[in-house]
């Protein structure tokens, strides 16, 4: 039997500066705990990474980015992750808490409106030209300088500077990777990718998903194409796999897993796992 270790989760401090602030920021050099973790981890919060120096790699749900200047990673609640550092990395990280936005903006879909978080199919990271890191940072200056003179105002002014931000890197993302930018495609879209987060385990299909939306499925299928390029099948079968890949580096069994994610039997989740990934869920662990 192979034995897997568990995955560490780090979890957000809303009181580190005496009053409740659900966003932080910090030197990458400078922090200790989660930051450049060489082993398997989550984070239960968001990350944005800004890479100013450094080289390696962080491994990301399987999927290994190098570490290079003027790198920007994105990390969503649940990635599994761990870090291969071959020169001292120097940057910034911010990192929060979905409430942070959720209590200004009123907007319960707003972080599914921008394409690099909870992403499944497309890069989790970019790398930006000197001219547009630099307008990054220069944001980045501002929130640091905030938490550096903390006010009873200071979460407005934070607030408004991540969500310059985070539109920002939005329109970014859409032009590194060449993908739709608009983040006002149709509600329709972030209500299925929220529930796609929540109800992956017991939902597998368009259907439901429809049916908990009340649109019809080829409805759903042409707005999902338009803001990611992938049907909604497809959206939810990279989202399955993703997490059944994380589960299998629990140790937990098979058996159990199957179960866990809705699956009648072992043996359809074999069939069902193989024929995304080429491999059984057997082979994947041993092969980790």
């Amino acid at each position: 039997m192979t034995v897997v270790p568990k995955i560490k989760t780090y979890h957000f401090l809303p009181y580190k500066y005496g009053s409740e602030l659900l966003l932080d920021i910090g030197r990458i050099e400078t922090l200790d705990n989660y930051v450049l973790d060489n082993t398997l981890h989550q984070l239960s919060f968001y990350e944005v990474i800004f890479i100013e120096e450094g080289a390696g790699t962080i491994t990301l749900n399987e999927n290994k980015i190098l570490i290079n200047p003027r790198t920007i990673i994105f990390t969503s609640p649940g990635q599994v992750r761990c870090w291969e550092i071959e020169k001292e990395v120097r940057g910034y990280t911010l990192f929060f808490e979905k409430d942070f936005l959720h209590l200004f903006f009123s907007d319960e879909l707003f972080l599914y409106r921008f394409q690099y978080f909870h992403q499944y199919s497309r890069p989790t990271e970019m790398q930006l030209s000197v001219t547009s890191f630099k307008k990054c940072l220069e944001l980045l200056y501002g929130i640091e300088q905030e938490f550096g003179q903390l006010q009873n105002d200071s979460s407005h002014l934070i607030r408004s500077l991540l969500y310059q931000l985070l539109v920002l890197l939005n329109r970014y993302y859409a032009e590194v990777h060449n993908v739709q930018r608009d983040t006002y495609v149709h509600l329709d879209f972030y209500r299925f990718r929220s529930l796609l987060e929540k109800k992956f385990a017991d939902h597998h299909s368009t259907e439901a998903y429809s049916k908990m939306l009340n649109v019809n499925s080829g409805f759903l299928n042409k707005i999902c194409k338009q803001f990611s390029g992938l049907s909604a099948q497809q959206m939810i079968h990279y989202k399955l796999v993703s997490e059944i890949k994380k589960q299998l580096c629990q140790n937990k069994s098979v058996k159990e897993i199957s179960y866990e994610f809705g699956f009648s039997d072992p043996s359809n989740f074999n069939r069902f796992f193989k024929k995304f990934t080429g491999t059984t869920p057997q082979q994947y662990r041993k092969k980790m």
